[in-house]
């Protein structure tokens, strides 16, 4: 059993290096490589043979979704007429741990007679593919996870993890669009500041102010919640429904002639307006809370944001 473990243990690690060695490769040819896919008038065709392959059709799946018009290619059925999807204007993306796959060599010539871009993941940077290539990214590996060095393990999740580098670098704004309902695009791409309460709707109020006006500026602004501010709009405290109902239960109606700074719940939860709207959701969810005040590094109020403006956007 011990043995067992350790084996599947020395398996991830070795795994894990593979991904972590790709960390310090990602430089100029990567922004070379991202610059080639965004600016690509057509669609990304991603080609692989066998282990590679099925990589390459994960690849071609995660940049459809993410924005970026991609489809998977087998490079043995390109030679034989497949390569008639690729049209003038398409880049593709090609995997081979060797560089030398017979498959994908074969195709080479066809492609820069298209004047298609390619941009290679392999692991030899000596390879055939990489020189052909107008940029080359390199996913090698130490070694494998297979003992005998036959499967290919670390070296298609090396390729498969700088694959979805790429994918997400590229990641667009339209994102929602590719999804049924846009509910998972909306959770990428939208922040805070897109669906907070800014400027003049914003509830606040001073230290010195009256608790029966307190109430009215939290009933005026109808976000359930006022922020107590000092002169240069720094946060000091937040005043919600909850605080009110406490306190009336506390103090009866001696509760209204009250200050803010006395009733104000000191170092309340906060967001920065540039987090995603999905975070303010987690942070709902954490604290039991239904609205967050929106303030910058040095404290000052920017917004409010309220749950019900999450579920309007479809972020819950």
């Amino acid at each position: 059993m011990k043995e067992i473990i350790n084996q599947a243990k020395k398996i991830l690690k070795i795994e894990a290096d593979a991904v972590e060695a790709l960390i310090d490769r990602i430089d100029e040819a990567f922004v070379e490589a991202v610059d080639i896919l965004y600016s690509c008038d057509g669609k990304v065709v991603v080609t692989g043979m066998g282990k590679s392959g099925l990589i390459g059709k994960k690849i071609a799946a995660t940049l459809a979704s993410t924005g970026t018009p991609a489809l998977y290619m087998n490079p043995a059925e390109g030679s034989h007429g497949d390569i008639g999807m690729v049209s003038k204007g398409d880049v593709v993306l090609a995997l081979s741990n060797s560089g030398e796959t017979e498959e994908i060599i074969r195709i080479l010539p066809t492609l820069k007679r298209l004047d298609i871009r390619i941009v290679a993941m392999t692991g030899n940077s000596k390879s055939m593919l990489s020189k052909i290539s107008d940029v080359s990214l390199d996913v090698s590996v130490k070694e494998e996870a297979c003992p005998m060095g036959l499967a290919p393990t670390a070296s298609t999740t090396a390729a498969l993890a700088m694959g979805d580098a790429l994918a997400i670098t590229l990641l667009k704004e339209d994102f929602a669009f590719f999804h049924p309902g846009g509910s998972l695009g909306r959770r990428l791409i939208l922040t805070v500041e897109d669906l907070m309460h800014q400027g003049d709707v914003i509830p606040s109020v001073n230290t010195d102010t009256l608790m029966k006006e307190a109430i009215m500026e939290i009933s005026s602004k109808r976000l359930g919640i006022t922020s107590v501010i000092d002169n240069n709009r720094k946060l000091l405290g937040v005043i919600t429904d909850g605080d009110l109902r406490r306190g009336l239960e506390k103090w009866g109606a001696d509760f209204f002639s009250l200050k803010a700074g006395d009733v104000m719940t000191h170092r309340p939860k906060t967001i920065r307006k540039n987090m995603l709207a999905a975070k303010a959701v987690s942070l709902m969810e954490k604290y039991s809370i239904t609205v967050l005040v929106v303030a910058d590094d040095e404290g000052v109020v920017e917004g409010v944001i309220h749950l019900h403006d999450l579920l309007k956007a479809g972020i819950v």
